[in-house]
């Protein structure tokens, strides 16, 4: 798995180090890390194998919440057996809490756009076929991975892919998880959908949601929503139109840019219904009509949260109250 950080060290919150041993496992370098959990390349001492090892900070541990979002992410994907998902192995009689999946080589999605910027339309048309057959295959399970992301996609030399991190997938007839602690519960704000932005759980078009949305960054070299905050990069995606994909790179054709279109619609019941579908347009772009959409026209308004401007002349009202208040103040004194 996950060549995901060359530089990465060792992550001082978790109580494992490389040449420790979890059971059965060898712990050989440190392989990612992030606010919840250390990701370690592993040998199998059974087999010789190397496995990656997903192993929860402390403090996770004893976080009734966190702890169930763990067990959860583990059996979601010890149910699923797709060449297209990172498979994960599971194991009831371990000594400690910690996940043990296959190990991939390969890169991330966000590695290979980080050197390269964007990709020519065949790769990255490759890329969102591949990502298709896997989420038709989740979908199909019960199971939307909720946070799809190039930081969560490994693509090997081929450019093959396969689905990782599904910390926080929604699974059909679970109970609902929420909690403070977990800053991105709801996905990412560069790809979140905008019904999770409105509190809603999602379906499976929220991932095709975030799909269309990385076949627009893989083909443009940009995201199609922008701000300083995640705050303003949601907002952006409810009330604004992205840059046409053709007015950045005028090479992409207008088959390609209106299955863009059709991937990230603002209400889901306009998107694709399956990833069968969006992947279906993919393979066949000569049978897409383009449509002529407002998007196209009016990318350029921009408009911002009505509420802002509300708070903005309510302080405009404010200042010479305040000022006056303030006056009347010190003149009595």
């Amino acid at each position: 798995m996950l060549q995901v950080s060359q530089a990465a060290h060792a992550d001082e919150a978790s109580p494992v180090r490389p040449g420790d041993q979890l059971d059965h496992y060898r712990i050989d370098a440190v392989a990612a890390r992030s606010g919840m959990a250390s990701i370690f390349r592993g040998t199998d001492l059974r087999t010789g194998k190397q496995v990656a090892i997903k192993v929860p900070h402390p403090e996770m541990e004893s976080d009734p919440v966190l702890f169930d979002r763990f067990k959860r992410e583990q059996d979601i994907g010890a149910s699923l057996d797709h060449p297209g998902v990172m498979k994960v192995f599971k194991d009831d009689d371990r000594s400690q809490l910690y996940m043990v999946m296959e190990w991939v080589d390969g890169r991330l999605l966000r590695q290979i756009l980080n050197d390269e910027k964007k990709l020519p339309p065949e790769r990255a048309i490759k890329i969102a076929i591949g990502i298709c057959g896997a989420l038709d295959y989740i979908h199909t399970h019960g199971v939307v991975h909720r946070d799809l992301k190039p930081e969560n996609i490994m693509v090997d030399g081929d450019d093959n892919i396969k689905l990782i991190d599904f910390g926080i997938a929604a699974q059909a007839g679970a109970r609902r998880l929420t909690f403070a602690k977990l800053s991105n519960v709801m996905g990412t704000p560069e790809y979140i959908s905008p019904e999770q932005v409105k509190g809603k759980r999602g379906d499976a078009r929220t991932d095709i949601y975030a799909l269309g949305v990385m076949l627009y960054e893989m083909l443009t070299g940009k995201e199609p929503f922008q701000g300083p905050n995640p705050f303003a990069i949601m907002n952006d995606r409810l009330l604004n139109n992205p840059i046409p994909p053709r007015e950045i790179d005028p090479s992409i054709s207008p088959q390609l840019q209106e299955i863009i279109y059709r991937a990230i619609e603002r209400d889901p019941k306009n998107r694709y219904a399956t990833a069968r579908e969006f992947a279906w347009d993919l393979q066949h772009q000569d049978q897409v009509g383009a449509a002529d959409r407002a998007e196209l026209r009016d990318w350029k308004k921009r408009r911002t949260p009505w509420i802002r401007r509300v708070l903005f002349y309510i302080m405009l009202i404010l200042i010479p109250v305040v000022i006056f208040g303030l006056m009347f103040f010190f003149a009595r004194r």
